[in-house]
């Protein structure tokens, strides 16, 4: 259904790809079992198309992997490699999962691609993530591309993108609570999870972490026999009169800042590029990747659409971010932080949630900055959404007034009333973020069905 101010709401019948997609879900009773016995079955019967990928980048961890793979994916482009990347979930379009040599999978491809994997299957129990993605493999092993830009879907060890036996390099982003009903409640117990992408021999890019991650982390590292780039032992990346810094023991880079906004994505940045050397990318594809990445609904502010129009006639800018976790939290209170030192404006949070997540974790990091909280629900998530009033809850118990709407407009609305014109920012949920894109394209989001 399509809701927005002015509209009447519509019911379009599922296209043949949401058709496709709905009886792939229903392959396995799970919506997540983690596992990769299944998907070699299954990749054996295709003929072992992971093992004629291009040469691939394989990124895990909890928050960053998204805009690393996207600086990742930009850098080589920048070099004139034809790129296929990998990840999950979409925003608005199951495609968006699936880039070949550049571009956006076509429905036609997708379509091929999952007939093949359904009768190579022959009715099995699979997982839809796992069947999609050796749909994936399938349409990656049979496009020319230069590399391969492959991000983790949850935790690693288990995760279906884990059957690639030889990558160039692996990358751990840092690593904090999340999934924990799937990889563990404390880090001891989730750092490995993410590690168990490390292979022998293939060198480790690792992020920043939390000590007792990080410890986790090396200590898999060192038992597999994966030589680790680690950040502040081997490299660092900071800012410095609005630019990036990125320092080795004997290198130093004075980049640009990359196009991503945020302080956070300095880190992303210097992550990305250390692995971008571990792939002998010089620093001109480097230079000029930084500044071309693009990666939706990461700290994006929004220009267009209907939720826009609402909130430029009461003055008030509008933001998306899709973090949902409590550390996305706090880097997101510090970015927004940030540009209330340099242009004030009182803030005021859109959220929705996943009836998973932490929200009062996550919205924790906002006490005292933000000046209120509008809870929505949405409709697109793969486990539903965590009801408004629940969210608004979380809110009021950080010590954030808070309110409930019924809608993405009726909410706008809500946050844009005040003086001065307040910044409103969208965010919670990767899945309300595609439905306010999905809006603003007068689309209807293709729901993750499982």
């Amino acid at each position: 259904m399509l809701r927005g101010p002015g509209r009447t709401t519509i019911s379009l019948p599922p296209s043949r790809l949401e058709a496709a997609l709905a009886r792939l879900a229903g392959l396995h009773p799970k919506k997540i079992d983690l596992s990769l016995g299944r998907l070699e079955r299954l990749l054996e019967a295709l003929g072992r198309p992971q093992d004629r990928l291009p040469p691939t980048a394989h990124v895990a961890g909890t928050n960053g992997k998204g805009s690393v793979c996207a600086y990742l994916k930009a850098i080589a482009e920048a070099r004139g490699e034809r790129v296929h990347a990998y990840a999950s979930p979409h925003l608005v379009r199951f495609n968006e999962r699936i880039t070949l040599a550049g571009k956006m999978v076509s429905d036609r491809a997708l379509l091929d691609a999952f007939a093949r994997c359904e009768a190579a299957n022959k009715g099995a129990p699979i997982t839809f993530f796992e069947i999609t993605t050796a749909a994936a493999f399938l349409l990656f092993s049979e496009t020319p591309a230069d590399r391969l830009i492959l991000e983790v879907g949850l935790g690693g060890r288990y995760d279906a993108t884990n059957v690639i036996a030889r990558p160039v390099v692996t990358a751990i982003t840092p690593v904090s609570l999340d999934h924990q009903d799937f990889l563990g409640d404390t880090l001891s117990l989730i750092a490995p999870e993410k590690a168990g992408i490390l292979k022998a021999h293939i060198p480790a890019v690792i992020g920043p972490q939390p000590a007792e991650a990080e410890e986790a982390i090396l200590r898999i590292a060192e038992a597999v026999g994966a030589p680790t780039a680690l950040w502040g032992r081997d490299y660092r990346a900071y800012s410095e009169h609005d630019r990036l810094v990125y320092e080795e023991e004997n290198l130093v880079w004075d980049l640009p800042r990359p196009s991503l906004i945020g302080e956070h994505q300095i880190v992303n940045a210097g992550i990305a590029i250390a692995a971008a050397r571990a792939m002998n990318l010089p620093e001109t594809a480097v230079r000029d990747g930084l500044t071309r990445a693009e990666w939706p609904a990461r700290l994006q502010r929004l220009k267009s659409g209907p939720l826009f129009d609402i909130a430029a006639r009461a003055g008030a800018e509008l933001w998306l971010d899709g973090g949902h976790n409590p550390a996305a939290g706090v880097a997101l209170s510090r970015a927004m932080a940030d540009l209330e030192s340099r242009d004030p404006r009182p803030l005021v949070l859109v959220c929705g949630f996943s009836p998973n997540k932490d929200a009062a974790g996550y919205l924790a990091a906002f006490a005292g900055l933000a000046r209120r909280v509008v809870a929505v629900a949405f409709a697109s998530g793969r486990n539903g959404s965590a009801p408004a009033d629940v969210i608004a809850s979380a809110a009021q118990g950080e010590a954030i007034d808070a309110v409930t709407a019924g809608s993405l407009s009726a909410a706008i609305r809500n946050a844009a009333e005040g003086t001065p014109p307040p910044r409103i920012l969208i965010c919670g949920s990767l899945y309300l973020a595609g439905e306010v894109l999905a809006l603003s394209e007068g689309i209807r989001p293709q729901a993750t069905p499982g």
